[in-house]
């Protein structure tokens, strides 16, 4: 079970951010804008010249003593980053992985929504309804 999600437009500006916990939404969006770093430096790194063929997931970014950050880049440069507790032993990285692909076609759906104005924050409560229940898992 995720904890937070936050979506991360193409020039590093913040284009949605949920938590379970509203009362710490400050740290996870410490925890989570801080995790841009890894994301940059895994794009930079990892794709000498293939920057189409790359992997869209990953994988986990860093871990915490109390949480784990993955992240999931679209071929756009989106970036989706997903905040999991550390005691949730009984998460795999194939449920994470569908997890991203999940909100990966949630986003998809909202950005194609006519009245959606590209490059502004995401304000839908029919897609905040929809990431938590992907988060809590009842999808």
């Amino acid at each position: 079970m995720a904890v937070c999600v936050g979506i991360i437009g193409k020039d590093n500006s913040p284009k949605f951010f949920t938590c379970l916990n509203p009362a710490e939404e400050l740290n996870f969006q410490y925890k989570v804008l801080s995790a841009l770093d890894v994301v940059e430096e895994k794009l930079n790194c990892g794709s000498k010249g293939a920057t189409d063929l790359r992997e869209l997931y990953l994988g986990m970014l860093y871990t915490l003593e109390t949480h784990k950050i993955y992240g999931y880049v679209t071929n756009t440069k989106i970036k989706f980053i997903i905040v999991v507790d550390s005691t949730n032993m009984a998460l795999r990285d194939n449920e994470i992985r569908s997890m991203f692909r999940k909100i990966h076609s949630e986003y998809a759906d909202i950005v194609c929504n006519p009245f959606y104005i590209p490059g502004e924050p995401i304000c839908s409560k029919s897609f905040t309804g929809s990431i938590k229940n992907i988060m809590t898992g009842t999808v």
